[in-house]
């Protein structure tokens, strides 16, 4: 059970990566260049916690892994507010 989870959070993480991608070509083509390159990194990098989170020897890493995710999505909440 812990799998299909794990593969619905693994499955949204990569859909917001897609949108993170294209909002960051929009604000590239806006000149936005500061914030785009912040927004890119932060939400493309919430793909890559959630495959180190399921890849954890112990239950303290999967917990630190988790911990990185969710302070990326608050990073990328606080930009979005920035943005518009």
């Amino acid at each position: 059970m812990a799998i299909k989870k794990e593969s619905k959070i693994a499955e949204k993480s990569f859909e917001f990566a897609l949108k993170i991608i294209q909002l960051y070509k929009e604000l590239q083509a806006d000149n936005e260049f500061l914030i785009s390159k912040q927004l890119l990194r932060s939400g493309t990098s919430i793909g890559a916690n959630v495959q180190k989170s399921s890849a954890a020897f112990s239950k303290k890493r999967f917990r630190t892994q988790n911990i990185k995710r969710i302070k990326r999505s608050k990073r990328n909440q606080i930009l979005a507010t920035i943005i518009t």
